[in-house]
């Protein structure tokens, strides 16, 4: 049997009549309303950060890789506010909020909370809800599927999935279309709508099998880099002991044609995912009773190479 609401939304995609709705409108959510816009999607944006609406309404903005002619696009695509209320003309919501650390660096998910008790009342049957907000495994259906399940039949009259972000913040904001976007939905129907929707404006989408699979990738990507980070900051102490010079080794080594890839050391780790990231998951861990070693100790060892570097400059 077809599902009605379902066909009506894919062909509203299809023909791009859809209204889009962006929740946070930061290093993330900001050139995802560009993109949208270049491909003639109507808008709606949200962020409860007045200034930047302010900002945006005066065609200026915020980040510094970001042209004023890409701000004035979104502006004549769609519309910005700093409350909720227009979240009921949306038929496909996409929340791009942050999740940092609490101070004892647990996961702080409290703006994925806030932004899901803020629109909650205004969401209505048919609408497609995605998350791209970086969290630990699991946290799409604890915080989203469990807060409406019990006002819609998911994956029938209301569609609910996560697609993680893949922005290297200073030098893919502009060409994000060009990453492949992994989708996934809470059902087959959900699927179907999310990846039909990100193709429209992605060059290339992945399909997850599930939720979980999709939003663990997205911290296996970074772990991966944490933990490589961390090795080669270990092997820069080990060899400075040494008197070696460890460019030197990742140049000799970097001759292998398989095998190896190269990571250089630095002062630490920066950006905003890699000291970030990997905690969501060594937390997800603990509660499992498995807690993933590797994890802590790339976080510990680049830590320990920043006092490293400090003592080299004082030296």
């Amino acid at each position: 049997m077809k599902n009605l609401l379902l066909e009506k939304k894919i062909n509203l995609i299809e023909t791009k009549r859809c209204c889009i709705g962006i929740i946070g409108l930061g290093y993330v959510g900001l050139p995802l309303s560009i993109l949208f816009a270049k491909n003639n999607f109507k808008l709606i944006g949200f962020d409860i950060d007045k200034k930047k609406i302010s900002e945006i309404k005066k065609n200026n903005s915020y980040i510094d890789r970001i042209s004023k002619k890409d701000i004035s696009l979104i502006n004549k695509n769609g519309n910005f506010y700093s409350n909720f209320s227009q979240i009921k003309k949306c038929d496909i919501i996409i929340i791009c909020v942050p999740t940092p650390l609490k101070k004892n660096q647990d996961p702080d998910l409290s703006f994925i909370r806030n932004s899901i008790n803020s629109i909650k009342k205004f969401l209505k049957k048919g609408q497609v809800l995605i998350l791209e907000s970086t969290s630990y495994p699991g946290t799409t259906k604890d915080e989203i599927f469990k807060k409406i399940k019990n006002k819609f039949e998911i994956g029938e009259n209301f569609f609910l999935g996560f697609s993680s972000e893949r922005i290297d913040p200073g030098k893919n904001e502009n060409s994000i279309q060009n990453i492949p976007k992994v989708v996934s939905g809470y059902s087959k129907n959900c699927l179907k709508i999310i990846s039909n929707f990100y193709s429209k404006s992605f060059n290339e989408t992945v399909k997850s099998k599930s939720i979980e699979i999709a939003e663990f990738s997205k911290l296996l990507e970074n772990i991966y880099r944490s933990v490589n980070i961390g090795f080669i900051n270990e092997m820069k102490i080990l060899a400075d002991k040494m008197n070696i010079d460890i460019f030197d080794v990742i140049e000799v080594a970097n001759t292998k044609p398989y095998g190896f890839r190269r990571f250089f050391p630095g002062p630490g780790i920066g950006g905003h995912c890699i000291p970030v990231d990997p905690n969501y998951l060594y937390w997800k861990s603990v509660k499992v009773g498995l807690p993933a070693k590797f994890i802590k100790l790339s976080a510990q060892t680049n830590i320990l190479v920043l006092n490293f570097i400090i003592q080299k400059i004082l030296k």
